[in-house]
């Protein structure tokens, strides 16, 4: 199951795996959301790939909100599904 491989493998495993529509969107709102905030040392990518994603997730948990830390759940949902 998806949900049970461990987040570390799902990096590794997302390096190659392009992100969906749905995940691109939910990149860019991190940034357009949080980017000063949160995601200050990071820079967003034109084609980000899963585990682009997954490098923010830590970021948004750590600088963010309760709402930034729910939308780097969703991330991680979402990365998770598409392995």
């Amino acid at each position: 199951m998806a949900s049970e491989i461990p987040l570390e493998e799902v990096k590794s495993r997302g390096a190659a795996v392009p992100a969906t529509g749905e995940m691109r969107a939910l990149y860019r709102r991190a940034f357009a959301e949080y980017g000063p905030v949160a995601l200050w040392s990071s820079r967003p990518v034109q084609e980000p790939t899963v585990a682009d994603l997954l490098a923010i997730t830590e970021s948004l948990r750590v600088e963010g909100d309760l709402t930034a830390r729910r939308l780097a759940e969703q991330i991680e949902r979402a990365c998770r599904a598409a392995l």
